[in-house]
């Protein structure tokens, strides 16, 4: 999902009003909590969750690591839309006129506690369509001699699907999803079509008959709810419609792909060049007294 930057630049709402969609597994309860928070310019809305876990409400259970739309652990609802938390500018989601920013657990997963989901049918179906390199020699698979070969633009094939950070978000927009709970979902099939179109892989025709089942990439209508929410532009629509094809072209017995050959070893390592005295380096600077004297970054006052 693309970032609406000049929202993101605007100065957000002095306070506002998070509804947290909670849940107590214990007790079977699920409730809308609210909670003011005071923000300021740049906050996101996994910062706002972190203000009310740190100084309201130690309870609020939420998963996060990296905040910078990297891990993809911090996917959750927003304004009725999948998104990264850490991705969410306040700015963007809330107004003086709308303070109010609703936060709900990503939808088509079982939720755990509060905003945290159950990934464990995600990953299964992810692991059902092979998502691994397999060639007919198994002994080279363990033990490759050397690399493929792959040309630049046999790379660019799949560079887009590589990605993927599987955040789940394009799992929880699926409407497809969400009607059949046994669909393999986007991102596996995506996947799948990602190791279909590597010309290292061997595997392609055992992956297609996989995903040539009732709940396989035939299941897919092509919302393309999944690819307006990927947070990498991954177009995991896309890459479903032409494996499609692909599976399409097999079953007529069309289908063909160059395969890669190993083409020797790697070329090994030479010796470290030295690096040139450190005063032709830097002249005139002193290093060890760069290094004890502390960094002071001065920051344009707002």
């Amino acid at each position: 999902m693309a970032i609406d930057i000049e929202a993101a630049r605007r100065t957000p709402p002095k306070v506002i009003m998070l509804r947290v969609r909670r849940y107590d597994p214990e007790a079977k309860r699920v409730w809308w909590q609210e909670y003011k928070v005071e923000t300021h310019r740049g906050m996101t809305v996994l910062d706002a969750l972190l203000k009310v876990k740190e100084e309201q409400d130690h309870t609020l259970v939420l998963r996060y690591s990296c905040r910078m739309g990297l891990c993809g652990s911090c996917g959750m609802v927003i304004n009725g839309t999948p998104r990264l938390a850490c991705q969410a500018q306040i700015s963007e989601v809330a107004s003086e006129a709308n303070p109010v920013i609703t936060v709900e657990p990503l939808y088509n997963f079982p939720v755990i506690r509060d905003l945290v989901t159950d990934f464990t049918d995600f990953f299964n179906k992810h692991k059902s369509v092979k998502p691994y390199l397999i060639r007919k020699d198994r002994e080279e698979q363990e033990n490759p001699k050397g690399q493929y070969d792959m040309s630049p633009d046999e790379y660019f094939q799949i560079y887009q699907y590589t990605n993927c950070i599987y955040c789940g978000l394009c799992y929880a927009a699926c409407p497809v999803v969400a009607a059949d709970p046994e669909f393999l979902g986007p991102q596996a099939l995506m996947y799948a079509f990602r190791f279909v179109n590597d010309v290292r892989d061997e595997g392609w025709a055992e992956r297609l008959l996989i995903v040539d089942t009732e709940h396989g990439c035939h299941r897919c209508h092509f919302a393309a709810s999944c690819s307006a929410v990927c947070p990498k532009a991954v177009d995991p629509a896309g890459a479903i419609q032409m494996l499609r094809s692909k599976l399409f072209k097999y079953r007529m017995g069309l289908y063909k792909r160059r395969v890669s050959k190993i083409i020797g070893p790697p070329p090994e390592k030479g010796e470290r060049v030295p690096l040139p005295p450190e005063a032709e380096t830097l002249p005139g600077v002193d290093l060890k007294k760069m290094e004890q004297e502390p960094v002071v970054i001065k920051l344009p006052e707002e």
